[in-house]
């Protein structure tokens, strides 16, 4: 009996006491937590910053939005157009006054436009084809019988004479402007014909040649007052 008691003195004497009564906590425990007060000018000038940041976010979107959708991205099978350049040579032949060329160069070289120009600016009506090259480089075809000096450097972009090609059988005016750009022109049945772009001399050698067999399969031109193309 003695040994228990011993054991209850043991504990009781470990146990904890609490505070008594009108000790009261320690400060740390008692103070209560600090908010942080922004004065209300800070607030305003910081949602000020806040409404200024979206306004100016939304005008730029705004003002990138209409080129991005006037500049689609392009398909990812590209896109190719359905140009009958034979159909639309047809319908020019009855204002050009001359049989248009339709060149025959195979199914790699693809034309993206054909039209008829009136020449109202320049005063040299003309027919024009653009065509893409297998390498996927370009060509534009334009033919005309009423060149001058004026208008050919303005389609060779003043390019000067760096020699002679031959193509079809013919001498093709070579003209080369040193940045890339290059010009072939040849004078054959009546019509002038420039060929122009960045494409390789082989690519533009294919195109000329077909050029040539389209015209030495119509009649040579003969200017006369009632086959002069509407201004």
């Amino acid at each position: 009996m003695g040994d228990y008691r011993g054991v209850s003195e043991t504990q009781d004497k470990s146990t904890p006491t609490t505070p008594e009564a009108g000790q009261g906590t320690s400060p740390a425990m008692a103070a209560p937590p600090v908010k942080p007060v922004i004065p209300a000018a800070a607030a305003k000038r910081a949602n000020a910053s806040v409404i200024g940041m979206i306004i100016a976010l939304v005008v730029s979107i705004a003002a990138f939005l209409p080129i991005v959708l006037m500049n689609p991205a392009p398909k990812s099978d590209g896109f190719h157009p359905n140009i009958d350049v034979t159909a639309v040579a047809r319908n020019a032949a009855d204002v050009a006054g001359f049989t248009p060329v339709t060149p025959a160069a195979g199914d790699t070289f693809r034309p993206n436009y054909a039209r008829w120009e009136a020449g109202t600016g320049t005063g040299v009506p003309t027919w024009e084809v653009g065509y893409l090259t297998p390498k996927e480089a370009f060509i534009g075809l334009v033919q005309t019988r009423k060149a001058n000096p004026t208008w050919l450097l303005q389609q060779t972009k003043s390019a000067p004479v760096t020699g002679t090609r031959n193509a079809g059988g013919q001498e093709w005016e070579l003209r080369d402007t040193g940045k890339g750009e290059k010009s072939m022109v040849l004078n054959h049945r009546g019509t002038t014909v420039v060929l122009s772009g960045e494409a390789q001399l082989d690519e533009f050698a294919v195109l000329a040649a077909a050029v040539v067999k389209s015209l030495d399969s119509h009649p040579a031109v003969t200017v006369s007052p009632s086959a002069s193309p509407a201004p």
